[in-house]
């Protein structure tokens, strides 16, 4: 099903297209968080360590994958809100073959990278042996995350939010039931945790790869999209190369703090492993919300509709902060149950490490959810340098501050240096974008 978001209802648009990829995010978060669960309760806090270490590892290297997609959906949208049907398929060609060679590379440089990755994240001896067992596995899916983001992305080009929603419930439940048997049943550890995400990743990158074949119809590519166009080549690299150098900034900052929180020890590791899914799960929504926002700023940028890209960013600020306020309020009062789901509430000495993050880092949501607005607007008026300038402000601040404050206040710094990050960053972005509207108005 295709959505125009260049006309009707902003606020309506923008929920019925964002509300799949809320629930979709959700979904993929279940991966995770299944994961943190089967480990930390019948693995124990060592196996969390490392699978916490692993989630951060893993979002690194996929970011750049994640990016190129996003990025090239950028122009897909645009072309799409052009109604240059043609121009759209070649770029689905063109970006397929590109992002899918970055793909291959990325997983065979995983492999060979491994143990240095293992002494560069300065990850404790004791934990080092299921970190390596589960990286060793999970580094089969990044091909499968590949595929799974780039159909999805180019589905979400043309309005079709839904249809990966239901390939990745297929796939959670699959994560789930597979976990639960390896890691409970079979008594294969960590392993046995990463097998089951490899083999949900697969079956849910298989599932949308038949369903976008057999369903896009007249805007399905063929073979002859294949071939390179230099011009639109040059104009989906910029967006994308920019977008992924984006994500993986963000990412390399965020694996940067996970090696710091490492020298703190396994509870620490601990204890940031399953406040680390709090978050993704908390945020999550509005994550998902400005990635849809990105389309309706691409779509409509496509056709020159800068009066409706400046009604739509405030709309979105109003939903996606209030939601932020809320969550932020929730994750404070229940940050201890929200913990007991991963960490046995006997282990103490974890639990407090992990509310003290939560009660610090977790209320300040707001800041975040500005940034991914300002993320996604930047990136649909293909403006993705500017999105790299904002990441760099708030990664880069949190981690020299951390890095810095450390050794004195101790994880007071690392904490609070996350939401200073996102305010300086959010502060510079809101600075920028009057002129980058005026900019869209001229065209």
């Amino acid at each position: 099903m295709e959505r125009d978001l260049t006309r009707g209802s902003i606020r309506k648009g923008l929920i019925l297209f964002s509300l799949p990829l809320i629930a979709g995010n959700l979904l993929q978060q279940c991966y995770n968080i299944v994961d943190t669960w089967v480990v930390g309760r019948f693995l124990g806090s060592v196996a969390l360590a490392a699978v916490g270490s692993a989630f951060s590892l893993m979002t690194l290297l996929t970011s750049l994958l994640l990016g190129l997609c996003m990025g090239s959906g950028v122009v897909m949208s645009q072309l799409y809100g052009q109604g240059d049907r043609e121009g759209l398929r070649r770029a689905m060609g063109n970006a397929f073959v590109g992002i899918a060679a970055a793909a291959l590379a990325l997983e065979l440089a995983a492999f060979a990278l491994l143990d240095s990755l293992l002494v560069w994240m300065r990850v404790p001896a004791e934990a080092a042996a299921d970190l390596r067992g589960y990286l060793a596995v999970v580094f089969w899916g990044i091909g499968f995350t590949f595929l799974y983001n780039f159909f999805a992305t180019a589905l979400r080009s043309v309005g079709n939010s839904a249809a990966a929603l239901w390939f990745l419930l297929c796939a959670t439940i699959i994560n789930i039931v597979l976990d639960l048997w390896f890691v409970t049943g079979l008594g294969w550890g960590v392993e046995g945790a990463a097998l089951a995400t490899v083999i949900a990743q697969a079956a849910s990158a298989g599932g949308i790869a038949l369903y976008f074949f057999l369903k896009m119809g007249d805007l399905r590519p063929g073979l002859r999209h294949l071939r390179p166009d230099g011009r639109l080549l040059k104009r989906i690299a910029v967006v994308s190369v920019l977008t992924g150098a984006q994500q993986s900034i963000m990412n390399f900052g965020i694996l940067m703090i996970q090696s710091l929180v490492n020298s703190f020890g396994v509870n620490v590791m601990a204890a940031f492993a399953a406040g680390v899914k709090i978050d993704a799960f908390a945020y999550a929504p509005a994550q998902d919300f400005a990635n849809g926002f990105a389309t309706f700023v691409a779509q409509n940028a496509g056709a020159s509709r800068a009066d409706r890209v400046k009604r739509g960013l405030r709309e979105a600020a109003m939903m996606s902060l209030g939601f932020c306020a809320l969550v932020s309020a929730m994750v404070g009062i229940f940050a201890a149950p929200l913990l007991s789901i991963f960490i046995d509430p006997a282990q103490s000495d974890v639990m407090a490490v992990g509310m003290h993050y939560l009660r610090t880092e977790g209320l300040c949501y707001v800041g975040i959810g500005l940034l991914f607005l300002l993320y996604a607007t930047y990136r649909g008026l293909e403006r993705a340098g500017m999105s790299i300038v904002l990441t760099v402000i708030s990664l880069g601040l949190r981690v020299v501050l951390a890095y810095w404050l450390a050794p004195s206040w101790g994880l007071d710094a690392v904490w609070w240096a996350i939401p200073i990050g996102w305010a300086v960053a959010d502060a510079v972005g809101l600075a920028a974008l009057k002129r980058c509207l005026a900019m869209l108005r001229s065209r």
